[in-house]
């Protein structure tokens, strides 16, 4: 057991660190082993291929850029809506129209 460990220690240091484009495969391959389907893993690398090329990006550092820059513009509106809100309260209670 311990030998089958430190075997898939071994294989994983050397195969999966640092080797981006090459992993880029291990999805669809996955897909062909899981699935059987042929087809949908090769769709699947083009699909990952045309958008590395489009945005210069992996699809996955792709994703992971947009969600944040959504979460960082969301994160300004709701400042912005707290910030006129207290200005709006703080304008009422100095006029004293509550």
């Amino acid at each position: 057991m311990n030998k089958l460990r430190l075997f898939f220690i071994f294989f994983t240091l050397i195969f999966l660190t640092g080797c981006f484009q090459t992993t880029a495969l291990l999805g669809p391959g996955v897909t062909v082993i899981s699935t059987g389907n042929v087809f949908q893993a090769g769709l699947q690398y083009g699909a990952n291929t045309a958008i590395k090329n489009e945005t210069g990006k992996y699809p996955l550092m792709h994703i992971k850029e947009t969600v944040e820059e959504t979460n960082n513009q969301k994160k300004l509106r709701v400042h912005i809506i707290n910030f006129i809100e207290d200005k709006y309260k703080s304008a009422r209670k100095k006029l004293s129209l509550n």
